[in-house]
């Protein structure tokens, strides 16, 4: 309580002092009836109580409080419809037939009188539904966007709070969390669902590894998952287009411990394959909707151009040719520099195709598109001195921009001032000068010998088995190389594959590599690893497959002139967008006024989807499309140029391979209870809802406003004046005073 308008201190001192003067003094005598000093302590006590009183309330008290009940104030009950909440782990019952029993039964009873209620279904979107008619059937939950919806839905009202009743299964690419904002109402999360007592197998992943070439291996990492089955086996099965391939069975090393398995597929050289991996159903599982997921394998857009520069003879130029001219999935130019003429110029030997090598004469291209032609470049024991600034630049921009791949390797590319300060030095993984990395040296191990790191383990350019540990024994029985060029340490941001002993027992970078702008750049310090050819069996193709995934690595990431690629539609339902990058052989935007994609769905129907620009800079157009079908679709584009290299261009996208509805069907108590945190709510259980109900509407009052009363103007105030009053006026008249 407080006054509105409260006297000084000394001037209520004051008052008081007087009023207890006048009270005194008028009851300090009675001339007509003589009364005792107790009843005239009495009288005097009532009198300057009714005068303290009326004092008071000069100064007008005020206590503020909160408003009992405003119908004003809007609480949205947000019930999730999405598919998951149909599943039977609540208490015998569904989700969602537990969540509508609880909050129509004790839930919305204790805060019904005092506010606006309204309740919302959610899944896919927002809508207002009838509590008891709330089904499971939304096609996937957006919590997300649900919020979003909320704050534009009742922008300019006063919302009390948002209660979400959700398993937390969210499946839209936001966290929940973080499109809470400031000034929002809070949350208060009701979970339901078991968080983790059910048994359940599950495909956690399966991702493609890196783009094929023609004829290629393509690497398909999957990872699985069990509960409630102990470490009992997990049979895998991989299907092609509908027809199973190969059957695996793993073994959780704990139980609920994820598993990883890689299968070695050969796609379809001309179309895109459809590859399904599915573990077995068990009549027992919470569900069975996460025991499969698909991935689509697109074929090779495109034979792959390497250009290959050594500045000396060597086996290792007779080796590498070899193993990459023998391979369908590249095109190689090479350049071999012989020595001088007699007029003290430099001569070359030149193989490849005479419509490119031609821009070979002088040793490398001098034209910025003569370069941008090919994917990737490897230059082996080349004095970069030799080439000039204009040269080495292009060289940078070749991977920064063009998206290329550039690899270094031979002692005489390193030697003397080498890379050093050319624009080179800034894109190679290591520093070409510097400290060496800090690692650890393998006990009694002989020079030279090939030693992986962590990542190398797991890059696939280091791949020789089908398991990390086959892979490690094969590189350890490879021959060792001849010897090692000394460099640095790797940058930031790049990844050291593979380290070797140098004959005096130092540890020394072999293997690094690292992306740069939009290409990717790789160092090799090791000299004759021709010897993994010559010095293991005939049958052993160590060299082979190194080399041929380095050039894959290398160039796979490297663009062609007119490209076309799909963003989004993960699910059914979900936006596509088509883009396209339009450019002529050098690399060089091409602006045509209309282009239109055709896009073929499941089912064979043909939609053409319109084209637009949107950075003229890099010719890149953008469409949209929305899928209705589940399936393989077909994206072709005619980019409108006419060139030995392209006329169009195709691009498949698969529409629901995965239903993430039911990815990792428990209770996601973490999601619930970071975005009630994060808005200053609370997180509750479904089936303790009747032990906070108290708290929670206790939480909801406090959203009500502040409301100043004044004390009096009041009924109390007014009676017990009159009762102050009349008490007086009775004992006086009972004592005999007027």
């Amino acid at each position: 309580m407080h006054f509105g308008n409260l006297f000084s201190l000394w001037v209520n001192i004051g008052l008081v002092a007087a009023l207890v003067f006048v009270t005194a003094w008028t009851y300090a005598r009675s001339a007509m009836q003589p009364l005792s000093k107790e009843k005239r302590l009495v009288l005097a006590t009532l009198r300057f109580i009714t005068l303290i009183l009326l004092l008071a309330i000069l100064q007008r008290p005020i206590v503020v409080e909160r408003r009992v009940a405003n119908p004003d104030i809007v609480v949205p009950v947000l019930v999730d419809v999405s598919r998951s909440m149909g599943l039977q782990d609540a208490g015998g019952q569904s989700r969602i037939s537990r969540a509508i029993e609880v909050a129509h039964n004790v839930l919305l009873p204790s805060i019904r009188d005092q506010y606006d209620i309204e309740v919302l279904g959610f899944g896919d979107k927002l809508q207002v539904d009838d509590l008891l008619q709330l089904k499971a059937n939304a096609r996937r939950s957006d919590l997300a966007g649900a919020l979003d919806e909320v704050r534009e839905r009742y922008r300019g009202r006063s919302v009390g709070g948002v209660i979400v009743i959700s398993d937390g299964g969210d499946t839209s690419d936001r966290e929940p969390a973080a499109v809470v904002k400031e000034g929002d109402p809070p949350i208060f999360s009701i979970g339901v669902g078991g968080p983790d007592s059910f048994s359940d197998r599950e495909v956690l992943s399966v991702t493609v590894g890196e783009a094929p070439l023609p004829e290629s291996i393509v690497e398909l990492a999957v990872s699985v998952v069990s509960y409630g089955f102990g470490i009992d086996p997990i049979e895998i099965r991989l299907l092609e287009d509908g027809r199973v391939i190969q059957v695996s069975r793993v073994i959780p090393t704990t139980p609920g411990s994820a598993v990883r398995k890689i299968f070695r597929v050969s796609p379809k050289p001309d179309v895109a394959t459809l590859y399904t991996v599915e573990v077995v159903n068990d009549p027992v599982e919470l569900t069975t909707n996460n025991n499969t997921q698909q991935v689509l394998v697109k074929p090779a857009e495109r034979t792959r151009r390497i250009l290959m520069v050594e500045g000396a003879p060597g086996h290792e130029h007779s080796f590498l040719k070899r193993a990459w001219g023998v391979d369908p999935g590249f095109k190689l130019d090479s350049v071999l520099r012989k020595g001088q003429n007699d007029r003290g110029q430099d001569t070359f030997y030149i193989q490849g195709h005479d419509e490119w090598t031609r821009a070979l004469s002088t040793g490398f291209p001098e034209e910025r598109h003569e370069l941008f032609r090919y994917d990737a470049v490897a230059f082996g024991n080349v004095d970069f001195q030799s080439y000039s600034s204009e040269q080495l630049s292009m060289i940078e921009e070749f991977v920064s921009r063009r998206g290329g791949g550039v690899m270094v390797f031979g002692a005489r590319s390193f030697a003397g001032r080498g890379l050093a300060n050319t624009p080179l030095a800034t894109i190679l993984p290591l520093n070409v000068s510097g400290k060496l990395p800090n690692l650890s040296s393998p006990a009694n191990q002989e020079p030279h010998r090939v030693n992986l790191t962590f990542d190398g383990e797991r890059h696939r350019i280091m791949h020789l088995g089908d398991s990390i540990q086959s892979t490690r024994d094969r590189w350890l029985k490879a021959p060792p190389i001849a010897a090692v060029s000394v460099l640095g340490d790797p940058k930031p941001g790049a990844s050291l594959l593979a380290f070797t002993l140098g004959s005096t027992g130092g540890v020394y970078p072999l293997i690094a590599v690292q992306r740069y702008g939009r290409g990717r750049t790789m160092i090799f310090t090791g000299e004759a690893s021709w010897r993994w050819k010559m010095l293991l069996p005939s049958d052993d193709t160590t060299y082979e497959t190194f080399w041929r995934q380095t050039a894959r690595w290398l160039s796979t990431a490297s663009p062609g002139p007119v490209t076309v690629a799909t963003r989004g539609g993960v699910s059914l339902g979900d936006e596509v967008t088509v883009d396209l990058f339009n450019r002529d052989v050098r690399f060089e935007p091409v602006l045509n006024r209309s282009i239109v994609a055709q896009v073929t769905n499941p089912n064979g129907e043909i939609v053409q989807v319109p084209l637009t620009l949107i950075d003229g800079e890099t010719g890149q157009y953008e469409g949209k499309f929305t899928p209705i079908d589940r399936g393989v679709y077909r994206i072709d584009v005619d980019s409108g140029e006419r060139t030995a290299d392209f006329r169009t261009v195709r691009d498949w996208i698969l529409i629901g391979g995965s239903d993430l509805e039911f990815a990792g069907p428990r209770l996601h108590r973490e999601v619930l209870s970071r975005m009630a945190t994060v808005s200053g709510g609370a997180m509750m259980d479904l089936d303790t809802v009747g032990d906070v109900s108290t708290m929670l509407q206790n939480r909801l009052l406090d959203q009500r406003p502040l409301v100043p009363r004044d004390l009096w103007d009041s009924l109390w105030i007014f009676l017990l004046l009159v009762v102050l009053l009349s008490v007086e006026w009775a004992l006086r008249r009972h004592w005999g005073l007027r």
